[in-house]
């Protein structure tokens, strides 16, 4: 579990600008209970700063990277300039995530009349982070829940927010099976071979379309292209095996892969 009293070298955090001076900013870490860290002039930008606060101003929120930290002198020195624009949007994104996350929590604690506090410990022993654990319990439900060992009230409130709050993007793959079978039951060796074609994976919707012997329509939905791609992989090898043990022929033609479907 993550250390939520002080952060690590080098970690990403969240600060809210407090008091510029000439040479140096303070700042408050968001994360960290709003402890107090600086950033000298020369960790603001690169180059020579003429002006500091043509970079940085009070009230603003940035991203830093975390250089030094003194717990027994209570110092955390920063750096700005070490953060690229990348970097800073997938931490802020992760920062607002982890704030409407622990939102969440509190409504869960409340339906359930729990501390919040207990249900925050269970979640940050098994994930270390709010946020993914929500994403999980969309993509793979009830699992989740039970990974947690939570209690009958919480894990029905968990359940009922996670649905309510997260909309996990979807992404599809596609392809074509070319199933053949020239034995007198070749029929039923097809119809057995799609059905394995549609296992049961987390998250993960399979669709079979047939477009006229011996093309079928493989379409897989998925949270992401990687899972995508591997469900797609193991249900075609499935109706594949199948379709060659009975002395058969199959094989799949890949399509191009499709955007985002919400």
């Amino acid at each position: 579990m993550q250390d939520r009293d002080w952060p690590q070298e080098s970690e990403l955090v969240v600060c809210t600008v407090v008091n510029v001076k000439d040479f140096v900013a303070f700042v408050s870490l968001d994360e960290y209970n709003g402890r107090q860290g600086l950033i000298p002039i020369s960790e603001i930008a690169t180059g020579w700063i003429k002006y500091i606060r043509d970079h940085i101003r009070e009230g603003q929120k940035i991203v830093c990277k975390v250089l030094n930290v003194d717990k027994s002198r209570g110092h955390i020195d920063l750096s700005l300039k070490d953060v690229n624009e990348h970097q800073r949007r997938e931490k802020i994104r992760e920062w607002k995530n982890e704030s409407k996350a622990k939102k969440w929590i509190g409504f869960v604690a409340q339906a359930a009349g729990e501390p919040p506090t207990a249900i925050e410990d269970t979640i940050l022993d098994k994930y270390g982070a709010f946020y993914p654990v929500f994403e999980d319990i969309v993509i793979e439900g009830e699992a989740v829940i039970k990974k947690l060992g939570l209690s009958k009230k919480a894990s029905d409130a968990l359940l009922h927010v996670a649905h309510e709050n997260v909309k996990v993007p979807k992404v599809e793959v596609t392809g074509h099976l070319i199933l053949i079978s020239t034995q007198p039951d070749g029929i039923s060796v097809i119809k057995k071979a799609l059905k394995s074609a549609e296992p049961k994976i987390p998250g993960v919707d399979i669709e079979l379309l047939y477009l006229g012997a011996p093309n079928y329509r493989i379409k897989v939905t998925a949270p992401d292209y990687k899972k995508a791609e591997k469900a797609l992989e193991k249900a075609s090898n499935a109706a594949i095996t199948v379709i060659e043990k009975a002395g058969g022929e199959g094989k799949l033609v890949k399509k191009p892969k499709s955007g985002k479907s919400q």
